[in-house]
């Protein structure tokens, strides 16, 4: 009535008005039904079935549903979640006219990793970590470090690890290394190439379902016009799929470089590795809220590591 102050509406309920404007017009969300025009203005229009309207003497056109990409960072983690299962069930199964993008779906959850091992022990032909890169979906470096392994170098394996005995004035201990990488990796989706090797210079086992191996994908394979279960190098790959050149000369590889490589295939064929990977592994409980600073010495603990592997190293 005149004379009398509106309620305040609840912040609770802007925001919901605001995000769901927003979704609006990003396509996901058909317009707010008008309602029916009373009042001098009702002449000039009709009322459609479902309570909208349209001018008079005016076609209505029938509307689209419209297929986003993308959703707005402000979205709440259901809408997220549906988004990405509305997408895959819209294309049948097959990656053919869907395209997700999953920094937008999970993000911060997925990291490409790389690693640069030198040789210890007698002759040099132990394995031990120098070097260890990790890039975010981007590409963006989030971690480039020269590590100092346990044992002497003997073979600083220059021409393929690039490293040198100067770097290793820079470096830090194994144990400080390990833990800052674990932190990284904890709850992500791990990117790499022949990744196992990687894991094994950080004495570190990563779960299966969270781990993509580009020398694993036949699709990659596929698309690059070469045998399906043939092991590929990730230099062959990139010409093929990328058409760039990475690890030229005798200065040795770059771990930033060959990350990079390794998400950028991952995101060439994400939508069908993704599609069929969620055909053939069981579904995964969410994994506990935790503090990010939280130790990850845990993951040194016996019951990480296999029995088997435990017997062999006593």
């Amino acid at each position: 009535p005149p004379g009398v102050p509106k309620k305040k509406k609840s912040r609770k309920h802007q925001r919901f008005m605001e995000r769901w404007a927003l979704l609006e017009q990003k396509g996901l969300l058909r317009p707010h039904r008008q309602a029916p025009v009373v009042g001098p203005e009702a002449g000039s229009t009709l009322t459609e079935a479902g309570g909208t309207t349209a001018p008079c003497c005016r076609k209505v056109p029938k509307p689209k549903e419209v297929t986003s990409s993308s959703l707005s960072p402000s979205a709440s983690p259901d809408s997220i979640a549906k988004h990405h299962s509305v997408l895959l069930s819209q294309g049948n199964g097959s990656s053919k006219g869907v395209r997700v993008s999953s920094s937008t779906l999970r993000p911060g959850k997925y990291v490409a990793i790389d690693c640069e091992m030198v040789g210890t022990g007698p002759q040099g032909r132990q394995s031990e970590l120098a070097r260890c890169s990790v890039v975010n979906y981007d590409g963006d470096v989030i971690y480039d470090k020269y590590v100092q392994p346990e044992l002497p170098i003997v073979d600083y394996r220059t021409r393929w690890s690039g490293i040198t005995k100067r770097h290793m004035k820079s470096a830090i201990p194994f144990k400080a290394a390990q833990a800052e990488i674990l932190k990284i990796l904890k709850d992500k989706i791990v990117v790499g190439h022949a990744i196992h090797n990687d894991f094994q210079a950080l004495k570190y086992f990563h779960p299966k379902d969270r781990t993509r191996d580009t020398s694993r994908i036949p699709v990659l394979n596929q698309r690059a016009g070469l045998p399906i279960k043939a092991s590929v190098s990730l230099k062959s790959l990139a010409r093929h799929l990328l058409h760039k050149k990475i690890q030229v000369g005798c200065k040795g590889h770059s771990s930033v470089e060959d990350a990079q490589t390794a998400m950028e295939l991952y995101r060439l064929v994400e939508v069908q590795w993704e599609t069929e990977l969620a055909r053939t592994l069981p579904p995964r409980p969410p994994s506990p809220i935790t503090d990010p600073t939280t130790d990850s010495n845990q993951y040194m603990d016996d019951r990480y590591w296999p029995t088997d592997l435990m017997a062999s190293s006593l």
